[in-house]
């Protein structure tokens, strides 16, 4: 078992961070300013810029 790497809005943080925005075509487009949030564990995660993306750790591969 491994630990998940995308959540979504109201998922709890799994650990203290930076999380960014990823969309379904980020890899190989990118996103144009995605949000970035500073959360520690046990938050929510807040709301994205649309319903296609999630929430990622920053400086993880996706």
């Amino acid at each position: 078992m491994g630990e998940w790497t995308h959540f979504n809005e109201g998922d709890h943080v799994p650990n203290d961070g930076e999380y960014m925005e990823i969309g379904e075509n980020a890899f190989h487009m990118g996103i144009n300013n995605p949000k970035t949030v500073s959360l520690k564990k046990g938050d929510t995660f807040p709301a994205t810029s649309n319903h296609n993306r999630k929430w990622h750790r920053k400086g993880l591969r996706q």
